[in-house]
C-alpha cells in the first residue's frame, strides 16, 4: 500500500522580535524598577507563512500565552502541523476552490511524546470570503492511526478480539478494537497495526494475512476513517485479520493483561462473539470496521481467508 502522509511544502519568513528562541529574558524598565521578564510567560511569539497556491495571502502564526519558545517552532515544525497545511490545500481541501481563506493561526498547547509532538492544539482564523464569516477553526491534531478487527475462529465460533483500557478523555473503561497511532512520517500503516497488537494483546499477526478495509472506500475519501472531524483531524486505516485457533487460546486471552507499563498502558483483553461485537461496545472504531466488513463480505470484496 503506497501512502504518502506528513508532507507539505511551503515557505517559511521569519519575524524577528525582541523575544526570539535565543533569548530566555527580557529586562523592562518601569518607574524606577528594572524588571526581569522571562519569555515563558510572555511569549509574544510571531511567525509568517505562505502557502504554496496562496502566495499573496500571507497566514501570521502567533502563540498562546503560557506556550514557550521551543514549543512554539517545533510545532510548526511537526509533521503534524505540515500535513494539516497540505490538507487544506489537496483536491479536496477547504481552500481548494478560492471561497475560503486562512489569515491566522494560534498555537494553544503542545504535548511532546518523547523527542516528537503527540498531541497539537490551535485556533484556525479561516474565513469565508463572499460572507466575511468565520468557519469554526478549534483544532486538536494528532495525526494518522491504525486499528484492526481480530477475528478468531475456534469450533464453529468467530470471536472478536478486543482491548480494555482507562480512557482518560471519556472519564470511563472502554471497550475497543487494539489501536496505535504512527510514530513516524514514514506511513507504514500496516507495520504499525502489526506492533500495536501485539502490544495491546500479545497476538502476533502475519503482515501478508492483513486486509485493509478502509481500502475499500471511494479514492474522494482518502481511504480513511474520520471518527471526530468536527475538532480532530486523526484519520484512522482499519485492517481486518483472520484466523483460526484451539478453543483454549480463546480461553487464554480473555482477562490477559498487557500493554506498555512504562507508557501507561494498563490494558486487558477481551474476546467476544463476532455476532455480539455491534451491540458489546459503543467505540467507533469497532462499529466502523463492523459496517465495513459487513458490506464488503456482501459485494465480494474480501479475499479468501487464510487457512
Amino acid at each position: 500500500m503506497a501512502v504518502a502522509i506528513r508532507s507539505a511544502s511551503f515557505v517559511l519568513k521569519k519575524k524577528f522580535s525582541p523575544l526570539d528562541a535565543h533569548n530566555s529574558s527580557i529586562w523592562r524598565k518601569k518607574k524606577g524598577f528594572i524588571c526581569k521578564m522571562s519569555t515563558s510567560e510572555s511569549p509574544n511569539l510571531s511567525h509568517s507563512i505562505t502557502l504554496p497556491n496562496k502566495k499573496s495571502e500571507p497566514v501570521r502564526i502567533l502563540a498562546e500565552p503560557g506556550v514557550s519558545s521551543s514549543d512554539f517552532w517545533n510545532a510548526i515544525d511537526s509533521s503534524l502541523f505540515k500535513q494539516w497545511l497540505h490538507n487544506l490545500q489537496s483536491e479536496t481541501g477547504i481552500l481548494a476552490d478560492g471561497t475560503l481563506a486562512l489569515r491566522q493561526v494560534l498555537i494553544q498547547g503542545v504535548d511532546m511524546f518523547g523527542k516528537r509532538i503527540g498531541f497539537l492544539k490551535f485556533k484556525a482564523d479561516i474565513y469565508d470570503k463572499q460572507m466575511g464569516k468565520k468557519v469554526p477553526g478549534i483544532v486538536f491534531a494528532r495525526g494518522p492511526a491504525v486499528t484492526v478487527l481480530i477475528l478468531l475462529e475456534s469450533d464453529g465460533e468467530t470471536y472478536a478480539v478486543l482491548t480494555e483500557q482507562a480512557r482518560v478523555p471519556t472519564g470511563r473503561i472502554i471497550l475497543e478494537l487494539p489501536a496505535g497511532m504512527l510514530d513516524d512520517d514514514k506511513g507504514d500503516f500496516v507495520g504499525t497495526a502489526v506492533r500495536e497488537v501485539e502490544e495491546e494483546t500479545g497476538i502476533k499477526l502475519k503482515l501478508e494475512d492483513m486486509v485493509d478495509l478502509t481500502a475499500f472506500l471511494d479514492s474522494s475519501t482518502g481511504c480513511r476513517f474520520f471518527p471526530s472531524p468536527g475538532g480532530c483531524d486523526e484519520e484512522i486505516s482499519i485492517f481486518l485479520y483472520r484466523g483460526r485457533v484451539d478453543k483454549e487460546i480463546i480461553t487464554q486471552l480473555h482477562g490477559k493483561e498487557t500493554g506498555l507499563r512504562d507508557h501507561g498502558e494498563l490494558i486487558k483483553v477481551r474476546v467476544v462473539p463476532y455476532k455480539k461485537l455491534w451491540r458489546t461496545t459503543a467505540d467507533a472504531k469497532a462499529l466502523a470496521a463492523v459496517a465495513l466488513l459487513e458490506m464488503a463480505t456482501k459485494e465480494g470484496l474480501l479475499p479468501p481467508s487464510p487457512t
